[in-house]
């Protein structure tokens, strides 16, 4: 057994998960980091799935997240990969730009500001 075969073995290869690169997860934690901020927040989770990159967002802990930020890579090209869903799963925005979609969520911190 020569050293090609030992390092094949070594690296297994496995299915391919869509994951948030590190300029997403730098806007995505930006908001989170305004409502933490202003105490409306408290938790996220990050999933890597085969088909989507989910980001969670939780009021509490032990709860049900109260909003998803989705990557969805496949939706690209029809409505956008990235979309913002509510915890009754409402779609609030979906679209290509990150950016963008994002700002579903200045309107509900300016509302809990003011509120």
């Amino acid at each position: 057994m020569g050293f090609d075969d030992v390092t094949a073995i070594a690296a297994p290869v496995g299915p391919q998960r869509v994951a948030f690169d590190r300029r997403e997860l730098s806007l995505i934690l930006g908001v989170y980091g305004r409502f933490v901020a202003a105490g409306l927040w408290r938790d996220y989770a990050i999933d890597s799935l085969k088909d989507t990159a989910i980001f969670s967002i939780f009021r509490r802990t032990a709860e049900h997240p109260i909003y998803r930020v989705e990557k969805c890579p496949r939706n690209a090209l029809k409505q956008g990969a990235y979309s913002v869903v509510a915890m009754d799963g409402q779609i609030l925005k979906r679209g290509r730009d990150l950016a963008q979609v994002l700002r579903v969520f200045d309107r509900k911190l300016i509302r809990a500001i003011e509120g």
